[in-house]
């Protein structure tokens, strides 16, 4: 899998080198203890939100610790990066208000981007039994909607607010979530694949304009460490959507599953009517009442991390207004690298 990206990755460089321009930067010193810090940050918060689920969160020692220890390392690198004469990031890039909003946004993108496409493929898999390649083509049109909307946008932010661009991109991706709230175990997968498509034409039209905007008003000076800084705070995003979207979903499962047992019992009148040897104790019977409960619970649960990723879009719209328009400056604002 791998491989796949090795040729997309050699021509991007090849793009790099033969079409950017070269600018005259100065050479700094390297700010060991603050990069030190801050990977201790990373590191310890990401281990924590990886292994969490394996040990049932913070009934383990080692999740205390390694909260600790990522709390430590921000803590230290904020008042590092505060203090020090030349620290690994300058803190006067958190004073543009566009970049410190545009942080804030791809952090919630990061959430919604990588958080649905970590409960797509199992969902698809337990509850309507598709195999592999299946689950990849259904989600496939997912990235052709993102690749169409993103050449559009390319041209469109040129001429449109880009701000109106980004508001447009997340009501596409709020509505998309919302029809997958819809999801049902007796559909087929075409409404999978129209939330998919809606869903990638949204986030699509996020990507570009976030970045024009975020660094429209930044200083040429910080755009290296700013560029490093959007992809890092996406991906802690991503780490962190995931981790609270497997937790929502097993503790719903649990939850929805003891709720809807509930009203298995033998005097249930629609069990004797659907199914009476359910009702009169058959293991068997039982046996395949079980696992529709199972599966009406998942998918009540998945729809709950839908609904759940919905709200926090929703939320996160209004945050377009602390924004200002970029001027005519943006024309040389790169885009942010995104993975």
């Amino acid at each position: 899998m791998f491989f796949i990206n090795l040729p997309v990755g050699a021509m991007a460089l090849a793009g790099c080198l033969m079409f950017l321009p070269r600018v005259p930067t100065r050479i700094r010193g390297f700010d060991f203890f603050g990069f030190a810090m801050l990977s201790l940050g990373v590191g310890a918060l990401q281990l924590m939100l990886d292994r969490g689920a394996e040990v049932d969160w913070f009934s383990a020692a080692e999740i205390w610790i390694e909260l600790a220890l990522s709390i430590t390392g921000f803590w230290v690198f904020i008042v590092h990066m505060v203090t020090a004469r030349d620290p690994f990031l300058n803190p006067e890039i958190f004073r543009d208000r566009n970049f410190a909003t545009g942080l804030i946004f791809i952090f919630i993108i990061g959430v919604i981007l990588l958080a649905s496409l970590a409960l797509l493929p199992p969902m698809l898999s337990n509850i309507f039994g598709y195999p592999t390649i299946t689950t990849g083509l259904v989600m496939a049109p997912r990235g052709v909607g993102t690749m169409i909307s993103m050449i559009v946008v390319g041209r469109l932010v040129r001429t449109v607010d880009p701000r109106a661009l980004v508001l447009t991109g997340l009501a596409l991706t709020s509505f998309s979530l919302h029809m997958m709230t819809g999801f049902t175990p007796q559909m087929d997968s075409s409404l999978v694949i129209e939330s998919g498509v809606i869903q990638g034409l949204g986030l699509g039209l996020v990507f570009v304009p976030l970045s024009t905007v975020a660094f429209s008003t930044l200083d040429p000076r910080f755009r290296t460490d700013a560029t490093s800084l959007f992809s890092l705070v996406r991906n802690i995003g991503s780490s962190i959507g995931i981790s609270i979207v497997t937790l929502v979903l097993t503790r719903n499962i649990q939850i929805n599953h003891s709720e809807l047992s509930q009203h298995i019992t033998a005097l249930n009148p629609v069990l004797k009517q659907v199914l009476p040897s359910a009702a009169a104790g058959d293991p068997a019977s039982l046996s395949i009442i079980d696992r529709l409960v199972n599966q009406q619970a998942m998918m009540i649960s998945y729809n709950d991390d839908f609904r759940l990723m919905m709200m926090v879009t929703l939320c996160a719209m209004p945050l377009v207004l602390l924004m200002r328009r970029p001027q005519a400056r943006v024309a040389s604002a790169p885009a942010a690298h995104m993975d």
